[in-house]
């Protein structure tokens, strides 16, 4: 059955329904919200409040073809409740790798995302939520701008200011340590 009669029958009350439509977007919500959030276990907490809220929102929803959309929505504000409630936790992340062409020289790889890490780890929740639906998720920014709930010229704007606080973050990160090639052995 397509997304649009599984809304329409969760709409009504079938669990069923709406299970499936939960299984089949855990995984991307999951993803974003690791991303915004930087701890595994407060992005299973967001993904799980934003779809309780879904289920119990659902007749509310007006158009079925946006669900994807709305439960995005629904995830970066539970995101950033999560983060506003817990600002003055210490954060880590865990980036999984993205699906693309296989790489050999993984070192590279883990000093790239390293580095972009380090430049997140400088945004606040807004930011990265932004540019999680934008370049990871592939969100056009009239979408993300409806996820949100903003208008598109305010994504824009935090758009341009968050790209340029990664950039002054990259800008400013220690050049890595050379790798020490041939030589002697003490």
């Amino acid at each position: 059955m397509d997304q649009r009669g599984l809304v329409e029958r969760a709409r009504e009350g079938d669990h069923d329904a709406f299970t499936e439509l939960a299984r089949g977007a855990a995984t991307r919500l999951d993803r974003a919200a690791r991303l915004i959030l930087r701890d595994p276990e407060l992005a299973r907490d967001a993904v799980q409040e934003a779809l309780i809220k879904a289920w119990h929102d659902l007749r509310g929803l007006r158009d079925p073809e946006r669900f994807d959309a709305w439960l995005h929505r629904l995830t970066v504000n539970a995101c950033l409740d999560i983060a506003r409630r817990r600002r003055r936790r210490v954060i880590e992340v865990e980036l999984d790798p993205f699906d693309g062409p296989a790489v050999t020289d993984m070192s590279g790889m883990i000093a790239d995302r390293d580095v972009v890490d380090a430049a997140m780890r400088r945004l606040d929740e807004s930011g990265r939520a932004i540019i999680v639906l934008h370049y990871i998720l592939g969100m056009p920014l009239t979408e993300v701008a409806s996820t949100l709930g903003i208008p598109v010229g305010t994504v824009k704007s935090r758009l341009h200011r968050a790209l340029g606080e990664m950039r002054v973050a990259v800008a400013t990160e220690p050049p890595a340590p050379a790798p020490i090639t041939g030589g002697q052995v003490a």
